[in-house]
């Protein structure tokens, strides 16, 4: 089988799939390839080894129809039009567990960053404005003891919730599709409808995947409903939140800061205010920008492709219709 690897993606598995006998061609090139290259390389391969920044919408697949397997190098996968894929036969696999611990340190150190300013701080010294000792200027908040809630309380949001009951002895509270009763005894945690989740969080997480119900969610009405000290973290989907609504809430005071690994749209544009607030720390979707996250994402998506070609179940299987 012909295995297209549409990204530099990390060594592991590449080498994983040369071993295997598969016929591999690797895109690498930093920059990702364009729609019609993507297309056309597509049509000579039997795989794609694919990414989130990769739209494979209906009109992709139909004209990539022959595909055997998408390999999806991330947790999420709302760049596919499974439905469609699902139609013409395409599996589609991803990597989850991977990014796990990797995503869950960039939320809490976004939250640390937030609550003490520290990128508004960062900047003052390279622009020669760190003078002389002011008692009440740049105050941050201290985190102990405050409740952090949870949208998502998956794998990385059980992740991030550990670290803020183990380093600063949070209260736990979350919003769920349905309630997680591993994590309610483990920690403590409480189940809370969407309205409690947002009155009673002094930082609220967002660790959701991006569907047609949770597009767009955090806008102004919500944030409205937030405490006017709360910080807002989001880590999954810059589409989750609406910007322009964040925008306003943070300059208007309706919420007291907030933290993104993910802007809505991606790449944020350079002067975005939200990038010269103090309040916020932005990082540019770094979640599972570690050597040990990537690698074995590399190695997840090798091994779904290996399954795939030696006839074994697939492991990593988002579309079950198929």
């Amino acid at each position: 089988m012909k295995v297209l690897v549409s990204l530099n993606f990390p060594p592991l598995g590449i080498e994983m799939l040369k071993q295997e006998g598969l016929d591999v061609t690797v895109w690498k090139n930093d920059i990702p390839m364009t729609r019609e290259e993507l297309i056309q390389a597509t049509k000579e391969h039997d795989i794609l080894l694919s990414s989130s920044i990769y739209t494979l919408d209906a009109d992709f697949l139909e004209k990539n129809k022959h595909l055997k397997l998408i390999s999806q190098f991330a947790v999420g996968y709302n760049n596919i039009d499974i439905e469609k894929a699902t139609e013409l036969g395409i599996p589609v696999t991803n990597t989850p567990n991977a990014m796990t611990d990797a995503t869950a340190d960039i939320a809490f150190a976004l939250m640390l960053a937030v609550s003490r300013k520290m990128f508004h701080m960062h900047k003052t010294i390279i622009s020669g404005d760190w003078g002389h000792f002011r008692p009440q200027a740049n105050l941050g908040m201290e985190l102990k003891g405050k409740t952090v809630g949870i949208f998502g309380m998956g794998r990385i949001g059980s992740e991030f919730a550990r670290r803020c009951l183990g380093a600063y002895n949070m209260k736990v509270i979350y919003h769920n599709r349905r309630p997680n009763t591993e994590m309610e005894k483990e920690l403590n945690a409480s189940y809370v409808s969407f309205e409690e989740l947002l009155k009673e969080s002094d930082v609220l997480s967002v660790h959701a995947g991006l569907s047609n119900e949770t597009k767009g969610l955090f806008n102004a009405d919500v944030f409205s409903k937030m405490k006017s000290s709360a910080i807002f973290i989001n880590t999954a989907r810059g589409g989750l939140h609406h910007e322009k609504s964040l925008i306003e809430a943070l300059q208007n005071k309706v919420i007291w800061g907030a933290g993104l690994d993910v802007t809505n749209p991606e790449p944020m544009n350079k002067d975005n205010p939200l990038l010269n607030m103090e309040n916020v720390a932005i990082t540019p979707h770094i979640g599972s920008a570690t050597v040990e996250s990537r690698n074995e994402m590399s190695r997840l998506v090798a091994l779904n492709i290996i399954q795939f070609s030696r006839g074994e179940p697939l492991t990593n299987l988002v579309s079950p219709g198929v």
